[in-house]
C-alpha cells in the first residue's frame, strides 16, 4: 500500500483525493492545505481527512512514500525541505518550477536516493501533442502556440506551453523565425516568445485547460490541439508518476519518460 500526502485542495487537489482514494493500492493518509483555514476536509465519498498547513508536521505525523503536489512555487520550496528530509517522494504538478527551485528538487532526489515525477501536465494526450510538436519542429520554421484556461489561472503562459515551446526549439536545434509587427496599435498585442515560438495565453471562464500548437509553411499550416474538458483526465497521469516514484531513483522531468516517448 502506497501512502499518500496530498499538498493542495483546490480543484486539482479534490481530484487528486478522488482518484487516491478509488485506487486499492494507495491510501491517503494527510492533506497539506497551504492557506490554512479548515483543520479537515471531507472527500466526496464521506472520508474526513486531517489538513495541516506545515508539511514537516504532516510528514513527521503521517509518514507518507509520496507527496503529490499542486500548490504553488512560493509554497514548495518548503514542502521539498520537509520532503526530503523525511524520505518523503515528490510528485509535482505546480507550475513554475525552474532555475533555483528545480535545482533543489533535483539535488533533492538525487542526493536522498528517492524517485521524483515533474511535470507540466499530467494529461497523457497534452503528452503526446509535446511529444507530435517536436517531431513537427524539425521540419516548418516558423510556430506558435495559443494556450486556454479558465480565469482562475494565476500564472500565464502555462507551464505546459512554455515546455512545449522549450521542447520545440530543442528538437529543432535553433531558434524558429519569429515574424514581429512591424507596427503595434497595443502593446504586446503579438505576445510573448521562447525560442522563436510565439505564445498566447487566454484565460476565460469555461475552459478548463486546452493548448493549439500551430505550425506555418509556404502554403500550408500544421495544427495539434489537444482539449481538457474534465479533471479526471489528468488522474491516470497522477496515479501512473505515484507508482513510479517507489521503483525509482533521481527526477524524472516529464511524463514522456514514463509512458515511452523519450
Amino acid at each position: 500500500m502506497i501512502r499518500v500526502a496530498v499538498a493542495g485542495i483546490g480543484l486539482m487537489g479534490r481530484a487528486v483525493v478522488e482518484a487516491v482514494e478509488a485506487d486499492p493500492e494507495m491510501q491517503i493518509v494527510g492533506i497539506l492545505s497551504p492557506r490554512g483555514g479548515t483543520s479537515e476536509h471531507r472527500s466526496m465519498g464521506g472520508t474526513v481527512y486531517g489538513t495541516h498547513a506545515e508539511p514537516s508536521d504532516l510528514f513527521a505525523a503521517t509518514h507518507p512514500d509520496v507527496v503529490i503536489d499542486f500548490t504553488n512555487a512560493a509554497y514548495l520550496p518548503g514542502l521539498l525541505e520537509a520532503a526530503f528530509a523525511n524520505g518523503v517522494r515528490p510528485v509535482i504538478g505546480t507550475s513554475g518550477v525552474q532555475g533555483a527551485l528545480l535545482e533543489q528538487l533535483r539535488d533533492g532526489c538525487t542526493s536522498r536516493g528517492l524517485g521524483g515525477v515533474l511535470a507540466p501536465n499530467f494529461a497523457l494526450g497534452a503528452v503526446v501533442l509535446m511529444y507530435l510538436a517536436t517531431v513537427a519542429a524539425k521540419f516548418f520554421d516558423t510556430a506558435e502556440v495559443i494556450e486556454l484556461h479558465h480565469d482562475r489561472k494565476v500564472d500565464s503562459p502555462s507551464g505546459t506551453a512554455l515546455a512545449t515551446a522549450r521542447l520545440m526549439r530543442a528538437a529543432r536545434g535553433e531558434d524558429f523565425r519569429y515574424r514581429t509587427s512591424d507596427l503595434e496599435h497595443i502593446e504586446g498585442a503579438r505576445g510573448a516568445m521562447e525560442g522563436g515560438v510565439g505564445l498566447h495565453s487566454v484565460r476565460l471562464p469555461g475552459f478548463v485547460a486546452s493548448q493549439e500548437v500551430i505550425f506555418g509553411a509556404m502554403g500550408q499550416t500544421l495544427s495539434l490541439r489537444h482539449d481538457t474538458v474534465s479533471r479526471e483526465c489528468y488522474m491516470p497521469g497522477v496515479l501512473l508518476a505515484t507508482r513510479a516514484v517507489m521503483e525509482r531513483s533521481g527526477l524524472v522531468e516529464g511524463l514522456d519518460a514514463l509512458i515511452g516517448l523519450s
